[in-house]
């Protein structure tokens, strides 16, 4: 009996050691910064710098403007930091669960612009955009190895943000910024769970 146990464990053992290797499930990524060449999050740290202008820009003597100033700072934020942290993850899953985050909170932003146009404290100018109005054309990080913040004084956004008028923000500026990014981020998760499916497959 113990002898049949022994075979089988044998037989067990060279299984797997003729098996074929699997494919590794965790992410690898060679560079710790990498997530700053994405353009989703070259646009969420180029919203993060438009909101500031803008919350700063605000008088702060109705309440409501202390809480939409509070919470869509925090909420800018939130888009980019979670694009950061999910980047860092070990597994594409949990990368995904951050930037299901990272949606969540550019939602919020989206709301908070809707409701300080509709209260009256961001002005809406009907054809303004991020090129005409403020001269950011989204275009010039695409395909380029574009790292760091846009307000570094290598970055092609530096001088149109270092001489912006806060003034001249609207909410049709904001809007495109925010549906763009939207869309970015709607392809790089289905990227991301089109690469998942892959590796999963690989596995059998």
């Amino acid at each position: 009996m113990s002898q049949t146990i022994q075979d089988i464990l044998i037989a067990k053992t060279l299984a797997e050691l003729n098996a074929p290797t699997k494919q590794q499930t965790s992410r690898v990524w060679t560079d710790p910064e990498g997530y700053q060449q994405l353009g989703v999050w070259q646009n969420a740290a180029l919203l993060r710098v438009l909101i500031r202008k803008f919350t700063l820009n605000l008088t702060l003597k109705h309440p409501f403007e202390r809480r939409l100033k509070a919470q869509l700072d925090d909420a800018a934020r939130s888009v980019k930091r979670n694009i950061e942290e999910g980047y860092k993850r070990p597994t594409t899953k949990e990368y995904l669960i951050f930037l299901g985050y990272s949606q969540a909170s550019l939602e919020e932003v989206k709301g908070d612009i809707r409701d300080a146009n509709v209260d009256g404290f961001l002005p809406s100018q009907p054809l303004s955009t991020l090129n005409s109005t403020l001269n950011l054309d989204l275009r010039v990080t695409k395909g380029l190895e574009i790292k760091g913040e846009p307000t570094d004084p290598t970055h092609p956004y530096y001088l149109p943000l270092s001489t912006l008028n806060p003034n001249t923000l609207t909410y049709e500026v904001f809007m495109e910024l925010i549906n763009k990014t939207d869309f970015l981020f709607r392809k790089l998760v289905a990227s991301l769970e089109s690469k998942q499916r892959t590796d999963k497959n690989k596995l059998f």
